[in-house]
C-alpha cells in the first residue's frame, strides 16, 4: 500500500474538477469520445477520463477529441470483476495498454461477454421480437465495441418493446430476470495485479451501490485489496447513499486510499448527467503521479 505525501483527502464532493467515469460508443455509451470531450469543455470541467468497459479501443479517438478542444485527458477502463460472489466494477487509469497481462485479460473478458450476451439474446428471442442481428445493429464501433446488456436493451427499444434503456433494465434486461446470465469475470485480486503490473492506478467504482448488489464489498474485502495495491474508492457517485459515503471515506482514511468521483455518464443510455459527480484536481494529480502514462494534454 502506497503512503501518500502531500495529498489531502477530500471529505466533501468537489464543486469543480474532473469527470473520470465516462462511457462512449466503444462500450455501452451513446456518444463518441469527441462528443464527450466537447460536452465536458462546454460545461467548464477541468478534464475528463474515458473509461469504457474492458477495452482501450477508444483511447486514440479520446486523445484526438480532447486535443481538439484543449482538454486534458486521463486514459482508463472500467473492468468487471468478482470478489467472493460480489460483482465489482473497477476503474484502471494511466496504465500501459500493451502490457501482456492486460491484453490477455481484456481479450478473454470480451470473448466471455460476447458468448454470454449471445446466449441471453437466444433466451429472450422466445418471448420478444429480438435477434442477434438486431442487437448488432445497435453497436456503433463494430468489433471494437464491448457488447453487453445495454445493446440488448437498445434492440428491445428499437423493436418497440420499451420506450428507453431504463425501462428495459427494469424488466427483461434486469439482473433478476429469467434471461439474465452473470458476466464471466476475473477476480478483483487478478484485476489489481494486472493493472499494477502495467504501471496503472486501480480503484473500485461505485463501491457501495446497493442497486447493483444485494451484498456490498465488506471492510475486510476492501482491506485485503488495499494490501495488494488498490489505490482508491469512487465515493462521489449517485449510487452510493450518504451513510455509505461516510463509510467509504472512513475506509479511505484508514487505508490511505484516494477518494474519487464520477458521473458514470453513458450519454443518452442512462439518466446520469455529465459532471454530476467530480474528482478534485489534487486527486487527479496523484493518479497521474502514480501512473506510468503521462497526462494527455
Amino acid at each position: 500500500m502506497e503512503r501518500m505525501t502531500g495529498y489531502e483527502m477530500p471529505v466533501a464532493p468537489p464543486k469543480t474538477g474532473w469527470d473520470i467515469h465516462c462511457h462512449t460508443v466503444f462500450s455501452d455509451g451513446t456518444e463518441t469520445p469527441a462528443a464527450l470531450a466537447q460536452q465536458c469543455k462546454a460545461q467548464g470541467l477541468k478534464g475528463v477520463a474515458i473509461s469504457d468497459h474492458d477495452t482501450t479501443a477508444g483511447w486514440s479517438d479520446a486523445e484526438a477529441g480532447a486535443r481538439a478542444v484543449g482538454l486534458p485527458l486521463l486514459r482508463g477502463t472500467e473492468i468487471t470483476a468478482t470478489d467472493q460472489g460480489v460483482s465489482v466494477h473497477m476503474l484502471g487509469f494511466q496504465y500501459d495498454p500493451e502490457s501482456p497481462h492486460i491484453v490477455d485479460l481484456f481479450a478473454s473478458t470480451r470473448a466471455a461477454r460476447l458468448r454470454r450476451t449471445q446466449r441471453m439474446v437466444e433466451l429472450m428471442s422466445h418471448d420478444y421480437p429480438i435477434s442477434w442481428e438486431s442487437v448488432l445493429a445497435q453497436v456503433k464501433e463494430g468489433g471494437k465495441t464491448t457488447i453487453g446488456r445495454p445493446h440488448i436493451a437498445d434492440a428491445l427499444v428499437s423493436a418497440g418493446v420499451y420506450r428507453n434503456r431504463s425501462e428495459a433494465f427494469a424488466d427483461a434486461v434486469n439482473a433478476s430476470s429469467k434471461y439474465y446470465i452473470p458476466t464471466p469475470s476475473p477476480t478483483t485480486h487478478e484485476v489489481v495485479a494486472a493493472i499494477k503490473e502495467a504501471g496503472g492506478v486501480i480503484l473500485v467504482a461505485h463501491a457501495a451501490d446497493l442497486s447493483r448488489n444485494r451484498r456490498l464489498l465488506s471492510d475486510e474485502q476492501i482491506a485485503a485489496l488495499a494490501d495488494e495495491g488498490l489505490d482508491g474508492l469512487e465515493v462521489w457517485h449517485r449510487g452510493n447513499p450518504p451513510e455509505q459515503r461516510e463509510r467509504l471515506l472512513g475506509l479511505c482514511r484508514r487505508f490511505h486510499l484516494l477518494v474519487t468521483g464520477g458521473s458514470d455518464w453513458h450519454g443518452k443510455g442512462k439518466p446520469n448527467l455529465l459532471g454530476e459527480n467530480l474528482t478534485d484536481e489534487a486527486t487527479v494529480a496523484e493518479i497521474v503521479r502514480r501512473g506510468v502514462l503521462p497526462l494527455y494534454r
